[in-house]
């Protein structure tokens, strides 16, 4: 099977075109480095041409006012390719709970992106993932002020991009779903207590202090991004990722 995986030279993709290939099948990856625009169209028809399936792993440059439309633009762009090209199967990777959390606008951007697939010509999957254990670095770094880390107590169920990838991987390589799979980690925190392990483990004397109002998770209510008993749990845990 062709697989298009739009996006494919990035921490996801990459590793889905790896597993895809590995797995027997034709995984081409496109991105900007490989003259693909997705903004413009420029490049869609050359890379669709042939595939049986399109994966969607590109993202918005911002997390700001400007995602909305990002997704909007992109997601038309590659739909109206894909359906000329007789693309059969298209997939995308959303976040858990993305649904539930209104005041964050790049979340509303991934759940715009949803429904635009959903209503899309094309059948589809969607993958929704929880946060990934690579980037809790960069939490971290957003609301740090000297030695001191300020992070609200929000549940968080984070996973192992390799795990993300994996699960990416075999619903493209799957019949489409026409519904929506979730995928989390196999454990839950609290952001900080998370930001303490991961200090911990770098030997980072730094503090962390909770705050209820710091930061982009301080916007995310209760349990929102928390996998439902539904989801599909990945096998490595945040320990092990540590350690690796």
């Amino acid at each position: 099977m062709k697989i298009a995986v739009i996006g494919g030279t990035g921490l996801i993709g990459s590793q889905v075109v790896t597993l895809l290939n590995a797995a027997g099948h034709e995984a081409v990856p496109h991105s900007p480095t490989t003259g693909l625009d997705l903004l413009t169209g420029k490049g869609l028809p050359e890379a669709l041409t042939g595939a049986d399936v399109v994966v969607n792993l590109t993202n918005s440059p911002t997390f700001d006012e400007a995602s909305p439309e990002f997704f909007r633009t992109t997601m038309d762009n590659l739909l109206t390719a894909a359906k000329e090209a007789g693309v059969g199967h298209a997939v995308i990777l959303s976040i858990v709970g993305a649904d539930l959390v209104p005041d964050l606008v790049y979340y509303q951007a991934k759940v715009l992106q949803e429904n635009i697939l959903k209503t899309g010509p094309i059948p589809w999957s969607i993958v929704r993932a929880t946060q990934f254990f690579e980037f809790v670095g960069a939490v971290l770094s957003w609301t740090t002020d000297g030695d001191t880390v300020h992070l609200p107590a929000t549940p968080i169920q984070p996973m192992a991009s390799s795990d993300v990838a994996q699960a990416v991987a075999e619903v493209s390589a799957g019949a489409p779903l026409n519904a929506t799979r979730d995928v989390a980690g196999p454990e839950v925190f609290t952001l900080d207590e998370l930001a303490r392990i991961f200090l911990e483990a770098k030997s980072d004397k730094k503090t962390v202090v909770v705050d209820p109002a710091a930061g982009m998770f301080a916007a995310v209510p209760g349990n929102a991004i928390i996998a439902g008993p539904d989801a599909h749990l990945a096998k490595t845990t945040y320990p092990e990722f540590l350690a690796r």
